[in-house]
């Protein structure tokens, strides 16, 4: 049965939906725009600590990459609903013109104020850009094929991954940091030109009401959850009036916010979602390994940098055994989705694979050689592969075409709120670890000189440290780092086990867009596949 159960697949497909060279086409387009969003992530890194240094603004550094995070963050549900309501392909367009303009911008700003309203405008561009490639896809490519795709996509990942490092520290080297935001430019034009000319998804207009109020409200609460981890710990204490308030206010936000959505006709975060199984568990289990993941993965180049002394530009190439591990994975699951049907077996196997990683990661010293560090990143990076594709393809099953948009941009909603809540809470068990290993053996003069803000702001200073600080500050990094992943590992745990509510529905075997055009029966045939599901 096994054997035979791709061959039907492939009829259903071939036969009366788009054929493999259209799929490539759109494919490629969306490739562009997700190498985009994803290359801005890592290239603008390296340059921090000398734009920083050029802009004057070392206080503010920290808001060129939360002000990026909080609009691309809020944005994901809104352009997911617009998508719904309007079609993906003028909003998908729109969000590459802006994070164009918000990246040219960038390169010209002034001052770091300039900087931080710009790359926040580039946040917004971001957003549309991770909604509307994974809804796209949705659109045109069966679930039960979507795994054939699902390693194209990861190789964009992990080549933004390596080549977002290199790029930023050769261009900021050699030419200048202006340019990583420059560089978008061209790539984004060429983007521009193939969505034009290859992406083709039918527009479907539906009566509709923008759910101003509840966007309001969950940005609200959004930019304050994220301002609380952001300086939580760091630039106000847990217990200080500041982080109270906004605490409470958010606690407040939400609670107003659940209701507003159940009585809008039109919500930007359906309640009724929230019913369907497989959707929350999806949400779960992205929003935990998501904060323990890429808050763990973060501090990654600092330590390669800090503990092994390696450059920006060497520790982006010393990435590649967890990059390779991530793409090894994802093709892998998706060519077994595709031909099994099955997927709920790899976010089980990922989390679990994801924690082995993590607690690797913990054993590492300045003795450890690197073949056993790439040994490390390299199950990481196979655990990464198996979860994050697998969970949008589960999700975009599991609703009707109507909510796709809505219920891919709340899935990946809450993985980007898992991230942004780890990198801020990890980043805090690292500062405080970190400052007390110091404190324990530094004198009062070395206390003031190897301050924690600083050796964290930039770590190149490490190395005009003379000796014996410079070996306390490594061994007091390592300690720092340690702490983080045993942390992070037990939070991946947590994911492991909720991985096990998923539900596994067959997935389907017709795209929602077949052969140029949209039909209201393949919507009825899905709900008849799984009535239980929608049901929920």
């Amino acid at each position: 049965m096994s054997d035979l159960a791709p061959a039907r697949v492939h009829s259903a497909v071939d036969s009366g939906g788009l054929s493999h060279r259209r799929i490539m086409t759109i494919i490629t387009s969306l490739m562009l725009g997700m190498f985009l969003s994803a290359l801005d992530q890592t290239i603008v890194s390296t340059a921090l600590p000398t734009i920083a240094g050029d802009l004057h603004g070392l206080n503010h550094l920290s808001w060129v990459v939360t002000a990026y995070l909080i609009t691309s963050t809020i944005s994901l549900p809104l352009w997911g609903k617009f998508g719904d309501l309007w079609g993906r392909k003028g909003f998908y367009q729109l969000s590459v013109v802006i994070f164009l303009g918000g990246s040219a911008l960038s390169g010209l700003s002034q001052n770091m104020v300039e900087l931080i309203m710009f790359r926040a405008i580039q946040g917004l561009g971001a957003g549309g850009l991770m909604v509307g490639s994974q809804a796209i896809v949705g659109d045109v490519i069966p679930p039960r094929e979507r795994g054939r795709y699902m390693g194209y996509f990861g190789a964009v990942f992990g080549l933004s991954s390596v080549l977002g490092p290199l790029a930023g520290g050769w261009l900021t080297q050699h030419a200048s940091w202006r340019w990583i935001f420059y560089l978008n430019l061209p790539i984004g034009a060429v983007a521009l030109v193939v969505i034009a000319a290859g992406l083709h998804v039918p527009r479907h207009r539906v009566a509709h009401r923008i759910d101003w109020w509840g966007a309001a409200l969950l940005s609200a609460a959004v930019v304050g959850l994220i301002l609380i981890t952001t300086w939580g710990g760091t630039q106000y204490a847990w217990s200080s009036p500041e982080i109270v308030i906004l605490a409470i206010a958010c606690v407040v936000l939400l609670a107003v916010f659940v209701p507003v959505e159940r009585a809008t006709a039109e919500p930007i975060i359906s309640m009724g979602l929230f019913r369907n199984r497989t959707f929350s568990a999806a949400s779960a289990v992205g929003f935990v390994i998501g904060l323990a993941m890429f808050g763990a993965i973060v501090f990654l180049p600092l330590y390669l940098q800090v503990v092994h002394g390696s450059s920006p530009t060497r520790s982006g190439l010393e990435l590649l055994p967890m990059v390779l591990g991530m793409l090894t994975t994802f093709i892998l699951s998706g060519q077994l989705v595709s031909r099994t049907g099955r997927y709920k077996i790899f976010p089980i196997l990922g989390t679990a694979i994801t924690a082995l990683g993590l607690f690797l990661f913990a054993h590492l010293s300045a003795a450890t050689p690197f073949s056993t560090t790439a040994i490390a990143m390299f199950v990481t990076g196979l655990g990464m592969g198996l979860v994050m594709q697998v969970l949008v393809v589960a999700v975009q099953n599991a609703v009707p075409h109507e909510q796709l948009g809505t219920a891919t941009a709340t899935a990946t909603f809450f993985r980007s709120i898992g991230g942004a809540f780890g990198v801020s809470i990890l980043g805090s068990v690292f500062d405080s670890r970190l400052l007390s290993v110091l404190m324990a053996h530094a004198s009062g003069q070395e206390r003031r000189l190897l301050s924690a803000g600083s050796l964290s702001a930039n770590p190149s200073q490490i190395s005009h440290l003379p000796p014996a600080e410079r070996a306390l500050v490594i061994h007091a990094f390592t300690l720092a780092l340690d702490r983080v992943f045993l942390v992070a590992a037990p939070i991946a745990l947590v994911a492991f086990a909720l991985t096990w509510l998923l539900r596994e529905i067959p997935l389907r075997t017709t795209a929602h867009v077949r052969g140029g055009a949209s039909t209201t029966e393949e919507l009825h045939a899905t709900v008849l596949d799984a009535p239980g599901e929608f049901l929920a």
